[in-house]
C-alpha cells in the first residue's frame, strides 16, 4: 500500500485555490501525464495517468468519483482501474481540503491519502512510489501556483466586501480663450445676422474685442 501525506503553500486567496482543485479539468492540467476522459450519469469520470517507475512507463485508466463539501473547503476522491494491460490493478481514496495560511492571501492544502496495489508489478510500484510521489508533488505545486495566479498585469480580486477603487473622472475640456474665443464670437455674430437673429451676448470673462471684430465683418 502507497501512503500520501502531503501539505502545499499557494500565495493565493482559499476561494480561488478551491475553485482550482475542485475542478477536475484544471487539476488534471496541473498533473503530467494526466488526461481526463469521458463523465458518466453517476457524476462519475474517467481518467488516465501515465507514471514512469524507473525505466519501465506504466499508463493507468480508471473510474473516478468526487464528492465535494464548497462550504468547508473540502473534498473527497475514489478511484479504481488497472494498468492498460490489465497486470495490475488499484484502488484509491484521497481526502483534501483547503484552509486559509498564515501568511494574508495566502492559503494551504492538505491532502491524505491510500493507494492499495495487486497484481504483477505491485512490488515494482511500492518500491520507487516515494520518489514517484515527491517529484510529481514539486511538479503538481508549481502549475497550481501557476494557475492559481491572476493574469500577469491583474490585480488579485478584492475581498468580499471591499469597495473597488473609483476611476477619476476625466477633466473637462478646456473652454477656448484668447485669439481663438474671439474669432469663433465673430463668426457666431455673422451668422446670426445673416439668419436675421438677434447676436448672442458674449460670455463672461471673454475679450469684448469680438464685437470689433464683427463690425470689421460688414465692410
Amino acid at each position: 500500500m502507497i501512503t500520501i501525506t502531503e501539505e502545499i503553500d499557494v500565495p493565493s486567496p482559499p476561494g480561488r485555490v478551491w475553485e482550482v482543485i475542485s475542478d477536475p479539468s484544471a487539476v488534471v492540467s496541473c498533473i503530467g501525464g494526466a488526461e481526463l476522459g469521458a463523465s458518466h450519469d453517476d457524476g462519475s469520470f474517467d481518467g488516465t495517468l501515465a507514471i514512469r517507475f524507473g525505466g519501465i512507463r506504466v499508463k493507468f485508466a480508471a473510474r473516478i468519483s468526487l464528492e465535494l463539501d464548497e462550504a468547508a473547503h473540502e473534498g473527497r476522491l475514489t478511484a479504481r482501474g488497472a494498468d492498460g494491460q490489465g497486470a495490475t490493478r488499484f484502488s484509491a481514496s484521497a481526502t483534501f481540503r483547503v484552509v486559509e495560511a498564515d501568511a494574508p492571501g495566502g492559503s494551504r492544502v492538505f491532502c491524505d491519502g491510500e493507494i492499495k496495489l495487486n497484481g504483477k508489478l505491485a512490488k515494482l510500484i511500492e518500491s520507487g512510489a516515494g520518489a514517484v510521489v515527491s517529484r510529481m508533488t514539486k511538479e503538481f505545486t508549481a502549475r497550481l501556483v501557476e494557475t492559481c495566479a491572476p493574469p500577469a498585469g491583474k490585480p488579485a480580486t478584492a475581498e468580499a466586501g471591499t469597495p473597488a477603487p473609483i476611476a477619476a473622472a476625466p477633466a473637462p475640456a478646456p473652454r477656448p480663450a484668447g485669439l481663438f474665443a474671439r474669432l469663433r464670437a465673430w463668426w457666431t455674430g455673422r451668422r446670426a445676422r445673416r439668419r436675421g437673429q438677434q447676436p448672442q451676448p458674449a460670455q463672461r470673462g471673454e475679450n469684448t474685442s469680438g464685437e470689433a471684430l464683427g463690425q470689421g465683418g460688414r465692410r
